[in-house]
């Protein structure tokens, strides 16, 4: 087992190492191609492999001409089975962290708890690639407030550390509407950027494709980094749409995006919250 797993993340960071020279063979055929239909001169640098461009472009259809990189390949499989999440918290959890995990349970179909007891992140994340699981839910608290959410996919990654803030608890709402098990409708607003295409498919995967008829609806909306989640159930009266809020709901902000798993520390860091970061368009997801 353990053999298998160091085969694979070979495998995996020896195709990342051929994001560059793809990236590079990638551009020297869009130069081939902007010359060609701008019918200007070939650039010098191209001409010694113009045979060999202007076959693998011949050859190339809609998927293959776009140049792929390991975030795609991360996801490559997402949708073609249900996800398999698994959410645990850290040690010794309060009463409302350990209920706070117990409704994302039921926010997220097909989620298992379970209490972390004595058991490393290591040993939580080999157990999990054995069974299968596709992502780790891990959540923190700071003097019994939950405030912290760790969004890890297995089997390589990656690993997004979320802070929260504001949180509401399903039984702290007064006149709760009954919860419904029901695969949910997602809504993602304002995720434009492409860190926001990022955060939007490390949430997105961690749910099922819901059926049209399901009365259920979720949704992120992005107002300045700070992420408000909102769970509903929804009733349609001709052209009226009745929402009743089911809970839990609280604001999240991302600060960190890791390429490996939770459990990898030395992991490339592929973005991360600065406190003075000046430039507002990296920023904002």
């Amino acid at each position: 087992m353990i053999r298998r797993y160091a085969r694979q993340r070979r495998e995996y960071l020896y195709r990342k190492s051929l994001e560059g020279k793809e990236k590079q063979e990638y551009e020297r055929k869009q130069k081939l191609r902007k010359a060609l239909a701008e019918g200007k001169e070939i650039p010098t640098e191209l001409q010694g492999d113009l045979d060999y461009l202007s076959k693998q472009i011949q050859l190339e259809d809609e998927n293959t001409q776009k140049v792929h990189d390991m975030v795609d390949d991360e996801y490559a499989n997402a949708g073609v089975e249900d996800p398999t999440v698994f959410i645990t918290t850290s040690r010794n959890p309060s009463a409302r962290l350990a209920q706070f995990a117990k409704e994302m349970r039921l926010v997220i179909p097909n989620a298992q708890r379970m209490n972390r007891g004595g058991h490393t992140i290591s040993e939580i994340i080999n157990t999990c690639k054995a069974k299968g699981v596709t992502d780790i839910i891990v959540a923190h608290e700071t003097r019994g407030q939950p405030d912290g959410l760790i969004v890890c996919h297995l089997p390589f990654g990656p690993t997004a550390f979320f802070g929260l803030s504001n949180c509401v608890l399903r039984h702290d709402i007064e006149g709760v509407a009954p919860l419904s098990l029901a695969y949910p409708h997602l809504i993602f607003n304002n995720f434009s950027s492409k860190l926001g295409e990022r955060t939007t498919n490390i949430l997105k995967y961690l749910f099922p494709v819901p059926k049209d008829e399901s009365k259920r609806v979720i949704t992120f909306s992005n107002d300045n980094d700070f992420v408000s989640f909102r769970h509903h159930m929804f009733e349609k009266d001709g052209r009226k749409v009745e929402l009743e809020e089911v809970g839990p709901r609280f604001e999240m902000k991302l600060y960190q995006i890791r390429l490996g798993t939770l459990d990898q520390e030395e992991a490339d860091v592929e973005w991360a919250l600065r406190p003075f970061m000046r430039t507002s368009r990296k920023r904002h997801a």
